[in-house]
């Protein structure tokens, strides 16, 4: 069975532009990498400044940090499975090399393994 990838490609599109404006809201992307995205440093003056202020800025950066991880993740999958569909080999179960069940892709259209062998 040959899975139309029309539709999966729109929700991969979908998917992305919303990961691109979640990330753009906790990081920016890297000026020595453009395909990598760092933690928006917050804007804080130092000099004015007291120690809860400066904690809480450290702590609102680390939040960032883990969030931008877990999203910078994402956005990698979602891009991975787009370059899949341009290359013809979107639904292949990168383990095994089988089709991956299309309840599995509608579930989660980035995945890149069939249910006997997703993590």
């Amino acid at each position: 069975m040959a899975i139309d990838t029309t539709k999966f490609k729109k929700l991969l599109e979908k998917e992305l532009k919303t990961l691109e404006e979640e990330l753009e809201s906790v990081g920016q992307r890297s000026p020595s990498n453009p395909n990598d995205w760092e933690a928006k440093p917050n804007k804080l003056n130092a000099d004015s400044a007291d120690n809860m202020e400066v904690a809480e800025s450290i702590d609102e950066f680390e939040d960032n940090a883990g969030i931008l991880r877990q999203l910078e993740i994402q956005y990698n999958e979602v891009k991975h499975a787009l370059a899949k569909i341009d290359l013809g080999t979107y639904g292949i179960c990168e383990n095994n090399g089988h089709e991956i069940e299309l309840a599995r892709l509608e579930a989660s259209p980035s995945a890149k393994n069939c249910i006997k062998h997703m993590k």
